[in-house]
């Protein structure tokens, strides 16, 4: 059975959900092109986040912590599917994403998703009459994730950074 026909099956109408893959994957087609599902790149990570998803794929799960773009993935990745062909490449196009379901755009004082960001992309500005709101600097964000799991709220989100202009 395809892989949409599955999906078509499982409720998935649309033909590929944002999956968040470990840094520097190749694109889409040829990530699973070249992707043998050995696993290899599971255990590697200091983080734990890259486990098996769909398909047996690895793919990025920020409920269990950051990315810290170590490469100790991209190392153990025998069949090139996951490429660092420039040092300076970024590791992806993920930032975060806040969401209106945040406690501080209700008026609860709360900073944790600034106080565990590493790079100071998430700030809180003083408000008359009010809790902060947090503002993200996207040029600042690396989509790390060190945001994601602390919030209480499940208010942030890791995303493609074109899914956020959409």
């Amino acid at each position: 059975m395809s892989a949409s026909r599955r999906g078509f099956l499982m409720g998935r109408f649309s033909a590929r959900r944002d999956v968040p893959r470990p840094p520097w994957a190749l694109p889409v087609d040829a990530f699973e092109a070249r992707c043998t599902r050995c696993k290899a790149c599971l255990p590697v990570c200091p983080t734990g986040i890259v486990v098996a998803g769909a398909g047996g794929f690895p793919t990025i799960d920020f409920s269990r912590g950051e990315c810290s773009f170590c490469g100790e993935c991209v190392a153990a990745c025998r069949p090139a599917a996951l490429v660092r062909r420039d040092a300076d490449a970024a590791p992806w196009s993920r930032v975060a994403r806040i969401a209106d379901t945040c406690v501080a755009g209700h008026g609860v004082e709360c900073r944790v998703c600034g106080e565990t960001c590493p790079e100071g992309a998430i700030r809180f500005r003083p408000r008359l009459g009010g809790a902060p709101r947090p503002e993200l600097d996207t040029e600042r964000c690396t989509g790390c994730g060190a945001c994601y799991a602390p919030c209480p709220v499940g208010a942030i989100a890791i995303a493609e950074e074109m899914e956020m202009n959409a």
